[in-house]
C-alpha cells in the first residue's frame, strides 16, 4: 500500500503496520468529511484524527444529527471510494492557508491557523473537491478502503474545553477488506455481551450510584473476587521479599510540593482544608513511602529494599471519561517501592519482569510491551535520565523481550515500562509499569551508606502488577466473560435440591465442602431442578451438584460443570478430588 507522507515522499507499508494502519483510517476520515460536506454543505469540520482503533471527525452541524443519518452517509462514502480518488499533498504559507478556509467557511480550521506562528508552512491533502488541512500520512488513492463503517456518535467540547461548544464527534472504523470489517464487527458484538458494567450487574459484583459517580461500590460477590486477587497478590509479594505498608490517604500540601505532584499533577487530585492548611487526597503512594523510608538511616545491605501497599487512591477524573471499573476516580493501586543502588537496576528489572509475566500468565493473558521515555514536562537532569532510560533498555534487552518505544510518555520523575495485556477477543489493556526514579529520592534527600561509608542517593523503583484491583476485575470479568477459573469464582458450588425433603442432605454436603476450604450455596427454593440449573448457569457458577432421592440413598450427588455439562454421580471423596485438583490459582 503507497502511502503520501508530509514532504510529499511515497512510502510502501502494509495495514498491518503501525505506518499503515494510522494512514489508512486517517485517510477515511477524510472520505467521511467528503461525504459530509457532499450531503450536508454547510456543516463546518473540525478535526478528524486516526486513534488507537478507528479514526474519529468532529463536525459542528446546524441540525440534530443522529446515526439515523449513517446510512446515507455510508452510501456516499461508498461513492468517493470507487471515484478513486486521488490524495494530492501541497503547502503553503500560513497566511495564504487562512484565506483558503475562510474562502470555504471553515471557522474551526481558521481558528487552528490563527494559532500557528506567522512563519509555519501549512500542509494540505486534497481529494478531488474536498481539501484538508492536515500533516498525514495518508494513503495515495481511495479505492484502497475496501471496507468500513460508522460506529457511533458523541459530544465533544471544541478542543477539548468545556468553556467552548459542544461539536458531534463520529466514530468509525475501516479495513482492506470486507472479511476483516466482518471480523471486527463480530468482536464488537462479543465485546458488548462480555461488557463487564453488564455483567457486573447481573452477577452481583459491583455497583455504581448517581450520589458517588466514579466511585465504584463492591457487592458481596465483588468483594470475595477482590479479596480473592489480593490474596494472591500478597502470597507472591511474601514469596518476592517484599514487606507490606499502609500510608493515609491524606496527607500535607508541603508534603506534595515535596514530591513535585502539587506543581506536576494538582488538576488530578482532590484537595481540602485541615485547621486552615491545605491537604490533599493522594492520588498516588509514593511520597508516603519516602517518608517510611526516612524513618531511620539505611545501609547498601538492605538493598534491594522491597517495599509493597494496597494504597487506596483518588484521581479527579472528567466526568465524561468515566467507565465502569475501568476509568474510576477511586481505586485500590497494587503499589510497590523498591529502593536500589545503580549495579542493582538491571536485576531488579529482570525480577520484576518475571514476577509480572508469571501473574499474566497465570490468567491467560498474552501482552506487549512500551518503554515510555522523558517527557516535555519533567524535573531532573539529563544524566539521570540516560542512565534511567538505558537501565530499562538493557533490562529488556538481557530478557531479550521485545518492546515499542513511546517517546515522551514517561512519568514527569522517570521512564518507565508498560505492560499491555491482550485479552481473550484480542483487546489490549495497560495495567503493569516498571517507573526508574532517579528524582523522588533527590526531592525528599533521601540516603544509604554505601559499601565506602558514604552517604549516597538510593534510586527508587515505582512498580504496579495489576494497575489498580478495580480495573484489573473489570478486565478479568470481559476477558472470562463472567466464567471465571475455580479458584476466583465468588460461589464455586452450587447445591440444588430436588425438593424439600433433601435440603439437609444438601446442607451436609454444604458444610463438608466449606471444612475444605471451598466456597459454595444451598438452593433449596421450592422451583423445579431445571429453573435451579438455569440459574445457577446464568451465575456462571462452576459446578452445580443436584440432590435427590438416588443421591441421598447412595450417599452420592449428581454434578454438572459449567461448560461440560452432566459428569455422572460420583461420591464426595470423587467429587474433593476434582475440586482440589482445579482449585490453583
Amino acid at each position: 500500500m503507497k502511502i503520501k507522507m508530509k514532504d510529499g515522499s511515497i512510502k510502501e507499508a502494509d495495514f498491518e503496520e503501525e505506518l499503515g494502519k494510522n494512514a489508512f483510517w486517517h485517510t477515511t476520515s477524510h472520505i467521511l468529511a467528503q461525504a459530509i460536506k457532499r450531503l450536508y454543505p454547510t456543516t463546518k469540520c473540525a478535526i478528524g484524527p486516526s486513534i488507537a482503533e478507528g479514526f474519529y471527525y468532529d463536525f459542528d452541524f446546524d441540525f440534530r444529527f443522529s446515526e439515523e443519518h449513517f446510512t446515507e452517509i455510508e452510501a456516499q462514502m461508498e461513492k468517493i471510494v470507487k471515484e478513486n480518488l486521488q490524495l494530492k499533498h501541497f503547502t503553503t504559507d500560513r497566511k495564504k492557508a487562512i484565506q483558503i478556509m475562510e474562502k470555504r467557511e471553515e471557522t474551526y480550521k481558521v481558528e487552528m491557523l490563527n494559532d500557528l506562528p506567522e512563519n509555519e508552512e501549512i500542509s494540505f491533502y486534497q481529494q478531488g473537491e474536498y481539501l484538508e488541512m492536515c500533516s498525514g500520512p495518508h494513503v495515495a488513492y481511495t479505492n484502497v478502503i475496501k471496507a468500513f463503517k460508522l460506529l457511533s456518535v458523541a459530544g465533544a467540547y471544541w478542543r477539548g474545553d468545556e468553556k467552548n461548544k459542544m461539536l458531534t464527534r463520529i466514530y468509525g472504523i475501516s479495513f482492506p477488506s470486507k472479511d476483516m470489517l466482518k471480523e471486527y464487527l463480530n468482536r464488537l458484538e462479543e465485546a458488548k455481551k462480555r461488557d463487564h458494567r453488564k455483567l457486573g450487574k447481573e452477577l452481583g459484583l459491583f455497583a455504581l450510584f448517581e450520589e458517588g459517580p466514579g466511585f465504584p461500590f463492591f457487592l458481596p460477590k465483588g468483594l470475595i473476587l477482590k479479596n480473592l486477587l489480593i490474596d494472591y497478590w500478597r502470597k507472591l509479594h511474601i514469596r518476592e521479599g517484599y514487606t507490606e505498608i499502609s500510608t493515609p490517604i491524606i496527607l500535607n500540601r508541603q508534603l506534595w510540593e515535596t514530591s513535585g505532584h502539587w506543581e506536576h499533577y494538582k488538576d488530578k487530585m482532590y484537595t481540602t482544608l485541615i485547621d486552615g492548611a491545605d491537604f490533599a487526597i493522594k492520588p498516588m503512594s509514593c511520597p508516603g513511602a519516602m517518608l517510611v523510608y526516612k524513618m531511620e538511616s539505611h545501609s547498601y545491605r538492605e538493598f534491594p529494599m522491597r517495599i509493597s501497599e494496597l494504597g487506596l487512591i483518588h484521581r479527579n477524573e472528567k466526568s465524561g471519561t468515566l467507565h465502569g471499573l475501568m476509568r474510576v476516580r477511586c481505586c485500590t493501586q497494587d503499589d510497590a517501592h523498591i529502593f536500589i543502588t545503580p549495579e542493582q537496576i538491571q536485576d531488579e528489572i529482570k525480577g520484576i519482569v518475571h514476577l509480572i509475566d508469571e501473574v499474566y500468565s497465570n490468567f491467560g493473558f498474552k501482552y506487549h510491551v512500551e518503554l515510555s521515555t522523558r517527557p516535555k514536562n519533567s524535573i531532573g537532569n539529563d544524566e539521570d535520565w540516560e542512565m534511567a532510560t538505558n537501565g530499562l533498555k538493557n533490562a529488556l534487552d538481557s530478557l531479550k523481550l521485545p518492546y515499542i518505544i513511546n517517546d515522551g510518555d514517561g512519568a514527569f520523575y522517570g521512564p518507565k515500562i508498560d505492560f499491555h495485556l491482550e485479552d481473550s477477543i484480542g483487546r489490549t489493556w495497560q495495567c503493569g509499569t516498571i517507573q526508574l526514579d532517579f528524582q523522588l529520592p533527590q526531592c525528599f534527600e533521601a540516603e544509604y551508606i554505601g559499601k565506602d561509608g558514604n552517604k549516597h542517593r538510593p534510586i527508587m523503583i515505582h512498580r504496579v502488577v495489576f494497575g489498580s484491583i478495580e480495573r484489573f476485575i473489570g478486565i478479568l470479568i470481559e476477558h472470562f466473560a463472567g466464567k471465571f477459573p475455580l479458584w476466583l469464582s465468588p460461589i464455586q458450588v452450587k447445591i440444588l435440591s430436588i425438593s424439600d425433603k433433601y435440603i439437609d442432605y444438601a446442607k451436609k454436603i454444604e458444610m463438608t465442602l466449606k471444612k475444605e476450604g471451598f466456597r459454595c450455596e444451598v438452593d433449596g427454593r421450592s422451583e423445579k431442578i431445571g429453573y435451579k440449573i438455569r440459574t445457577a448457569q446464568l451465575e456462571k457458577t462452576p459446578y452445580m451438584l443436584i440432590i435427590g432421592e438416588k443421591e441421598v440413598k447412595a450417599n452420592h450427588v449428581s454434578v454438572r460443570k459449567r461448560d461440560d455439562g452432566d459428569l455422572g454421580n460420583m461420591s464426595i471423596k470423587q467429587l474433593l478430588e476434582i475440586l482440589h485438583k482445579e482449585n490453583i490459582s
